[in-house]
């Protein structure tokens, strides 16, 4: 998992130009949706409140990188690798999601606008999480990005 500012994007090699312009041009009005952006790569706008932690369980992609951005607000993302992490349900091939049941030791970081955290197969995360403890609104962009 990488954690970084926003405007140390452009360091990472799986990022294209078309979703930099994307990301670096994004504000809270953006409407929510799927934006198809290149290569196979696309964009999910949403908008949810966040939940308390024993509400939320580790997930795992293994056809997508993600980048996950908050436009609006701020939630805590739990992460740690699925190494010896127990499924909760099977692989959905579809949705290319597996979660876990695991509530095993993890790094934790806050997600805000000016950070991201980029997410690969290997990196299970617990997303949408209350950042301080009561929930709030936020508006939070994910880019998924085929793994090669």
């Amino acid at each position: 998992m990488i954690f970084d500012k926003l405007e140390n994007l452009r360091r990472y090699d799986v990022v294209s130009d078309r979703i930099l312009n994307f990301l670096f041009n994004l504000d809270e009005n953006k409407p929510l949706g799927k934006y198809p952006l290149d290569d196979g790569a696309y964009a999910n706008i949403e908008e949810y409140e966040t939940k308390c932690p024993e509400n939320c369980y580790f997930e795992a992609h293994k056809k997508y990188i993600d980048i996950q951005l908050l436009i609006k607000g701020e939630e805590r993302l739990d992460f740690t690798n699925i190494e010896g992490l127990t499924e909760r349900e099977d692989y959905d091939d579809e949705r290319d999601i597996v979660f876990y049941t695991d509530k095993k030791e993890s790094g934790s970081v806050k997600l805000g606008k000016d950070y991201f955290a980029m997410l690969f197969p290997q990196d299970a995360h617990r997303p949408q999480m209350n950042s301080g403890s009561e929930p709030q609104k936020v508006k939070k962009v994910v880019v998924k990005i085929p793994v090669e």
